[in-house]
């Protein structure tokens, strides 16, 4: 993108309005969820960090050249990811086919082909942009955890200087310090890491250590129903099987929450009509424009008018710090319902199908 691009787009999202109740998140209160979109705005050089769809067929190609599925099968997946609509459903048949007969995830080729596909990731960060907001959030106490497969944003904060850690599920001690706050760089896979094929997962049953530990679960739910969800760049993530094991299974009373989810505005009617069903999730919908070349700045721009908010450590504290991040109206109700005079301090932190 050139410098008159650059200023285009940046003089046409001065103009645009940011959702109060976002921006004057304290960053402590927010989780960010990343999707592919974030790996696409960084590295467009890498055809596979652009999509599901195209992380997919990148792989099938990496199997054919690696020769590690058979041709009928690499002909069978090329129709499956032009015909079927769920991709999720592909990649865990895809996973499946290179996998052990045994049903374990390891040693898998799936993983090879990962490798072959996410070769050298540092060299293909052009526009860092995103990563860079997101570490500004970090420092501030926001937690992250991502779908993605990739760890450029690992990378980056360490040519950074950050002591970036990345997380899988599978180690149970890791997971509990980092939902609760004790890995400030900490960044959790929930799929896996493409460069640790033990960490892998392919559906909710490879997570059955995890989604049967009630203390595991209760700290992850707890995020969900405490925290503010911030989705950036994430398409298919609610109807990921792994996500909705790990946060939506058992969060009750949702429309009470407060989540958001950035995304692409190609058409009216679907991003209205998107608007309205995840609400019914807790979730607002914001628009960052209808080009994705605004994703970056959008997000740049979001996260300075969060960073500018006053702690409220530092100064008196208003009626929506005591509130927490659920919306401040339900929480009143709640306190009412309760028979309670005064509001408690709730605790911090909290998650749709949209475009990235």
């Amino acid at each position: 993108m050139d410098s008159s691009e650059r200023s285009t787009i940046r003089s046409e999202q001065k103009s645009r309005k940011f959702l109060k109740s976002l921006i004057r998140k304290q960053p402590r209160d927010l989780l960010l969820v990343i999707g592919t979109g974030v790996s696409a705005a960084v590295a467009p050089g890498i055809p596979a960090l652009c999509s599901w769809r195209s992380c997919i067929e990148a792989v099938i190609e990496a199997a054919e050249q690696l020769e590690v599925l058979h041709p009928g099968d690499v002909a069978e997946f090329r129709k499956k990811v032009i015909k079927d609509r769920d991709l999720l459903v592909v990649a865990h048949d895809l996973i499946r086919k290179m996998s052990p007969r045994t049903g374990d995830t390891k040693p898998n080729f799936f993983q090879d082909c990962l490798m072959e596909v996410f070769d050298n990731l540092e060299q293909h960060i052009q526009n860092p942009v995103v990563l860079q907001s997101i570490l500004r959030l970090m420092e501030r106490g926001t937690m992250v955890l991502t779908t993605n497969y990739d760890n450029l944003l690992e990378i980056f904060g360490q040519q950074q200087g950050k002591p970036m850690e990345s997380l899988d599920l599978k180690d149970k001690d890791k997971v509990l310090q980092w939902a609760r706050g004790h890995i400030k760089y900490g960044v959790l896979h929930i799929h896996g890491l493409y460069t640790d094929p033990c960490g892998m997962v392919l559906d909710p049953s490879g997570y059955k250590d995890v989604t049967q530990d009630p203390e595991v679960m209760e700290v992850l739910q707890n995020l969900y129903r405490t925290k503010s969800f911030l989705f950036l760049g994430c398409g298919e993530t609610l109807r990921d099987q792994i996500f909705q094991a790990l946060f939506l299974y058992t969060v009750k009373n949702k429309v009470d929450l407060e989540h958001y989810m950035l995304v692409l505005k190609e058409n009216e009617d679907h991003f209205f009509k998107l608007q309205a069903d995840m609400l019914l999730h807790g979730i607002k919908v914001v628009s960052y424009g209808d080009c994705f070349k605004q994703f970056p700045e959008y997000v740049e721009d979001l996260t300075a008018q969060i960073c500018k908010q006053r702690s409220p450590d530092a100064d008196q504290v208003d009626s929506t710090t005591l509130l927490g991040t659920s919306c401040v109206d339900c929480a009143k109700r709640k306190l009412g319902e309760n028979g309670t005079d005064s509001p408690k301090r709730i605790k911090q932190s909290d998650n749709g199908i949209p475009a990235i």
